[in-house]
């Protein structure tokens, strides 16, 4: 008698925590920007560029690490990346000049990819069966939703008694405390390879050359670019730009009285509305072609940034707004990590979504550096916006040719 295989797994589980805490830290970093400017007097630039560098290091260390896991193990680079995060973390506490923070912002950015989703999404791939493949990375990318629904306020919170040093130290010691769940984690072994001779090399360069992997290459661009910016910028965008929130509304009821509480809400509010938007993807990414999926995903991601924009800012916009982009935020995640292992097998999954998600990150970099030079050249973050809805508008295009069928890796 065929017996259904669990969904919920320690693998899950441990993949899902590690995820929360390293995406509550990094979703948390644009509640610093006005606070830390303001101690120090710098350019709404100077941190932007740390936080940029931060996501370019997270692109660049992502198929380092996903290629590390392959060669050593999953836990020992996870152990790595924790331990790298910690450390850019403690020393970016004790900064005081822009160059500072940008250059720690490589140790963070690398940590973030020692503990993202490019070692933990190609492990939980492994340990799930066939039928709970597609819904086990979106949970797992919830959990990523989960950490920026916390973050934000939380770190809100904190600032209000704390100083902004003192948090860093604390979110060091939270990655930290993920190691002590690694025994947890024990993933079944790699599939060996179809054929003997194939390697990572061999199979890396075949993917470079299919046309099908540089179309996902680029339009994963867009979704780093309008990510990278909103996480960083927008709660500052609400803090300045917002219409004020009016005594006897809800948000004042609540207790949320500032544009600067609206700010780090509304990327809570993104994270939450996540949580369901990434289960649904997952869902339907094992009943409908994932192509589509991801088109209609930039498509509304557009649509709704382009009503936004022309709209006037309120309170109630923002609200709305982060409903409707937070259902399609990171939606896209186990829609690409699918594809990629659906295509391409699991083998070197960890590695060939790395190098895909480095095109994730170079838009992030500069989602986020633009955002902070546009700002200080033109005093707002109009044009950092259009230029979003444009690369959104053309990663829905791009995914229309993509090829959804296994192919035949090559072998030596």
């Amino acid at each position: 008698m065929y017996q259904k295989t669990p969904l919920f797994t320690p693998v899950l589980l441990v993949g899902c925590a590690i995820i929360l805490v390293s995406f509550a830290i990094r979703g948390s970093y644009g509640v610093f920007q006005i606070p830390i400017a303001e101690e120090f007097g710098w350019l709404r630039a100077e941190f932007s560029m740390a936080i940029a560098i931060q996501n370019l290091a997270w692109g660049v260390g992502q198929p380092i690490f996903g290629a590390l896991a392959e060669k050593v193990g999953d836990r020992k680079s996870i152990i790595a990346g924790a331990l790298i995060y910690a450390l850019g973390l403690l020393l970016s506490a004790q900064s005081v000049t822009p160059l500072e923070h940008q250059a720690y912002s490589w140790l963070v950015g690398f940590g973030i990819a020692g503990t993202g989703f490019g070692v933990i999404l190609a492990v939980v791939a492994r340990a799930a069966s066939d039928e709970n493949r597609s819904m086990s990375l979106a949970i797992v990318t919830a959990a990523g939703s989960g950490g920026q629904i916390v973050g934000p306020p939380l770190v809100e919170w904190l600032l209000g008694f704390l100083a902004w040093q003192q948090v860093f130290v604390i979110f060091a010691a939270a990655i930290l405390a993920m190691i002590l769940t690694l025994p947890l984690m024990r993933a079944p072994a790699r599939p060996a390879p179809i054929e003997a001779g194939q390697g990572m090399g061999q199979v890396v360069g075949q993917a470079l050359r299919d046309p099908t992997f540089l179309m996902i290459f680029m339009g994963f661009f867009s979704c780093g670019y309008q990510l990278g910016f909103i996480t960083a910028h927008f709660p500052a965008f609400v803090t300045e730009l917002c219409g004020p929130i009016l005594p006897g509304g809800i948000l004042h009821g609540i207790g949320i009285t500032t544009t600067s509480a609206l700010g780090a809400i509304a990327i809570s509010l993104i994270g939450l509305a996540n949580v369901a938007g990434t289960l649904i993807a997952g869902w339907a990414g094992n009943r409908f072609s994932k192509k589509y999926l991801l088109a209609a995903i930039y498509t509304g991601r557009t649509v709704l940034a382009a009503i936004f924009i022309l709209l006037p800012i309120t309170p109630l916009s923002v609200v709305l707004f982060s409903l409707g982009m937070g259902t399609l935020w990171l939606a896209t995640i186990p829609l690409t990590s699918g594809l990629v292992g659906q295509i391409y097998g699991l083998r070197y999954m960890g590695t060939l979504y790395g190098i895909i998600f480095f095109s994730h990150q170079l838009g992030s970099f500069l989602g986020v550096w633009l955002g902070g030079r546009m700002y200080d050249a033109y005093g707002d973050y109009t044009m950092v916006w259009w230029i979003g809805i444009a690369v959104g508008a053309l990663s829905a295009l791009v995914h229309l040719p993509i090829r959804e069928r296994p192919i035949r890796l090559a072998t030596a």
